[in-house]
């Protein structure tokens, strides 16, 4: 596989550094220089990382084509672009169906929807395919885990996960915000929320014929500070609000 990327920016980086982290990766990349700053410092970290001089110049020297640019520009930069028939093209654009990728990068006919998390730099967390390709599951699969789907339906509503990193941290930023507002030294407060989240994580392979339900109301203790507050945030309408805001993101993703 010659690898290459259109568009350099986190999400590319991520996937270059657990690929990289892997024993015997001597797999040759190519970088678009569209941000120039991340695609210069992973050639500098990485030997068989080069930056190509433009987007074109990524799909000549490369069979397999990875797109990672944002989703406001990916018709104005797809369209200059001249595919080959040859070309195995990987979307990592979530809000951009396969079809009108497809459209974009013909007469290139293998087209698969693939979506990495950030995590993938620790080769940690999974990546959800879709259709199931088996080259593209070993090649994620050796850096975390993934799920192929055969139905789009699936995977868009799949995607929706991926909105819901930067509220969990707020969450967690919440938290910490009250404990300083304590009195709590700021460092103590931070490693004892990273602490107990990182344990929480842990408890659905403890138990794993439990449903979150089930979790949920196994640490609710009845009449307890878990129950409490789970009961006054289900009556300000917290989590209805949330899932009402899931809805809204599927309806971006899915095009509806």
């Amino acid at each position: 596989m010659k690898l290459g990327f259109v568009g350099t920016g986190a999400l590319t980086a991520a996937i270059v550094t657990g690929l990289r982290s892997l024993p015997e990766s001597g797999r040759s990349v190519v970088l678009s220089p569209r941000n120039a700053d991340i695609a210069a410092d992973l050639a500098a970290r990485f030997p068989e990382v080069r930056v190509a001089a433009d987007n074109q110049a990524v799909l000549d020297a490369c069979d397999t084509v990875m797109l990672a640019v944002r989703p406001q520009v990916a018709h104005e930069v797809l369209s200059g672009l001249a595919f080959r028939p040859d070309h195995e093209v990987v979307s990592l654009i979530a809000t951009v169906s396969a079809t009108e990728i497809a459209a974009l990068v013909a007469p290139a006919t293998r087209v698969t929807k693939a979506l990495p998390m950030p995590m993938i730099a620790l080769r940690q967390g999974s990546t959800i395919l879709c259709p199931p390709n088996p080259g593209m599951a070993a090649f994620f699969g050796r850096m975390g885990g993934v799920i192929e789907v055969d139905d789009v339906a699936e995977f868009d509503a799949l995607s929706v996960v991926t909105a819901t990193f930067a509220t969990y941290f707020r969450h967690l930023e919440t938290i910490h915000r009250w404990l300083v507002g304590q009195g709590v030294d700021a460092g103590k407060g931070r490693d004892y929320v990273v602490s107990i989240y990182k344990a929480l994580a842990n408890a659905p392979d403890t138990m794993p014929h439990a449903d979150f339900a089930a979790l949920s109301s196994d640490y609710a203790t009845r009449g307890g500070v878990n129950e409490q507050l789970v009961r006054e945030l289900e009556a300000r309408g917290v989590f209805d609000a949330f899932a009402q805001s899931l809805d809204a993101v599927h309806r971006r993703i899915a095009g509806g």
